[in-house]
């Protein structure tokens, strides 16, 4: 992908990378008119010696925990993550059981949604594949613990991720590293359903207190956050969801980011290509 960036590289007015090094130095002269967006944390040595390297490359940060790290140099913006409104739908929430969806791994804390589940007395869904860096963590950590009610379902594609979290009364996010955004906690908004996250990485910026969910920051007032999960309403979540972490408003975002980057580079003739697909666009509608 990076040869064939390579070859088509003057035929674009943006281009938005996903990775994290090589394409830096493929881009040059073109990195002013780039986008970089980085989906794991910022802060570690690697990615400050990325940012030392190149301080002229725009870097979308997918959260304000997240732009933390980024030197002032490159943050460009704050764009968060957004669902496709119909990927999924409106739960009952009505299953009886807390769900968990992640890695199994020391980052996402599955055994703390276990002493939860213990501790309020709700049957838990585990969800997710057992972590690759860490393989021995899930044998150490969850696997004794495993029973009728402390289940594994393993990985899940959206069908079955859509059952889990429509049934689930709450989503259990209790992360132990600084999480640059969590597509979970806004897919089971999307669900209706609400999140009890422990207070790390982006968490405050996604979850409404008291609205979408619990901001938690022990077991103690996870538990407490789940007897009060009467008092959230699943469609007022999913209302949230849509004002807020849709694909379109994620879209817009970056578009709006484009345009600002490439006025202060002088983009004049993305400004009128943009502008005659409006007019394209207007008359279409007309």
């Amino acid at each position: 992908m990076l040869e064939a960036l390579r070859v088509h590289l003057d035929e674009f007015d943006v281009i938005h990378c996903h990775g994290e090094f090589a394409h830096a130095a493929l881009l040059g002269r073109r990195r002013a008119h780039s986008v970089t967006t980085v989906h794991w944390r910022v802060d570690e040595l690697d990615r400050q010696l990325f940012f030392d390297g190149f301080p002229d490359l725009p870097v979308a940060a997918i959260s304000h925990a997240q732009a933390r790290a980024v030197p002032r140099s490159n943050l460009a913006g704050v764009v968060h993550h957004g669902l496709n409104a119909e990927r999924f739908t409106l739960g009952a929430g009505d299953g009886g059981y807390l769900a968990f969806i992640g890695r199994m791994t020391d980052q996402k804390r599955p055994d703390r949604a276990i002493e939860v589940a213990r501790k309020t007395g709700y049957p838990l869904k585990l969800a997710g594949g057992v972590d690759v860096g860490n393989p021995g963590w899930f044998d150490a950590h969850v696997a004794g613990h495993l029973d009728e009610s402390i289940v594994h379902v393993g990985t899940v594609d959206d069908t079955q991720k859509q059952a889990l979290l429509g049934g689930a009364a709450a989503l259990l996010f209790p992360i132990d590293w600084p999480e640059p955004f969590g597509l979970v906690m806004i897919e089971a908004m999307a669900c209706g359903t609400p999140v009890i996250a422990w207070r790390n990485g982006s968490v405050e910026e996604v979850v409404e207190h008291g609205v979408t969910g619990f901001i938690v920051e022990t077991i103690g007032e996870a538990a407490a956050a789940v007897a009060r999960l009467a008092e959230l309403d699943r469609a007022r979540i999913r209302e949230r969801f849509l004002a807020r972490f849709t694909a379109e408003r994620m879209a817009r975002d970056y578009v709006a980011l484009y345009e600002r980057l490439l006025a202060l580079e002088g983009g004049v003739g993305f400004q009128k290509r943009s502008a005659q697909h409006r007019h394209n666009e207007g008359q279409a509608q007309t």
